[in-house]
């Protein structure tokens, strides 16, 4: 494997649309990094489910969390697992039904699923809820030992995966450039609206400045 590329592998060979593939880990771990939702698929008894959760990266490998009792943590244990990131950037609208498409930014990864040992859990935790919002942990009561047991943290190297990306205006076939019908990108991005104060807050209490000068991205 190349230094900075994900390994290829049959299950990340794309058949469809094969340019759109970026084995680079930079590119994937941008993408990673720009949100924290997730998908992870595993099979229980024979049968396929998808969970969605958060997740975090540390340098090669992705981290996600859970309760601990959870049936589906249970089960992944030492397993293979399949998590799926993606981000919609926009509807890509062509002069036909068919070319229509979207802007999107994705990555799946593969690998193993270990579950992190209770001596590095906590502080991983921590690094999750500043990943999240930095500087929030430092303004928490500490963690309790019962929600600290409560917890599930799993880990998977990144190394085996891919990111498929469709950027820019539609593809229309060359004879359809000339119908006098619009075409073009409707951008769509997440935004943050202004914070909404919990109604059981003490009196007098401000939105504090992690919370208010945080900025998505």
């Amino acid at each position: 494997m190349a230094v900075g590329q994900l390994k290829k592998t049959k299950r990340t060979n794309l058949v469809r649309n094969p340019k759109r593939a970026d084995y680079d880990r930079d590119a994937v771990n941008q993408i990673i990094d720009a949100t924290s939702l997730c998908h992870v698929s595993y099979i229980i008894d024979g049968r396929p489910y998808v969970t969605p959760t958060l997740q975090w990266r540390e340098g090669d490998t992705i981290y996600w969390h859970g309760s601990s009792a959870s049936r589906f943590l249970r089960q992944i244990m030492g397993k293979d697992v399949c998590i799926a990131i993606t981000h919609f950037d926009g509807f890509v609208l062509a002069r036909s039904a068919f070319h229509h498409s979207i802007n999107y930014r994705s990555v799946m990864l593969f690998g193993e699923a270990t579950k992190i040992e209770d001596d590095q859990k906590n502080e991983l935790l921590h690094s999750f809820v500043d990943q999240l919002i930095p500087g929030r942990w430092e303004n928490l009561r500490p963690m309790t030992d019962q929600e600290a047991k409560a917890t599930t943290v799993f880990s998977m190297p990144i190394d085996e995966g891919s990111a498929k990306i469709r950027s820019g205006p539609p593809v229309d076939d060359d004879e359809d450039y000339s119908l006098p019908i619009w075409a073009g990108v409707l951008p769509v991005s997440q935004i943050l609206h202004d914070p909404v104060s919990d109604p059981k807050n003490l009196d007098g209490l401000e939105v504090p400045a992690h919370i208010r000068d945080y900025k998505l991205g």
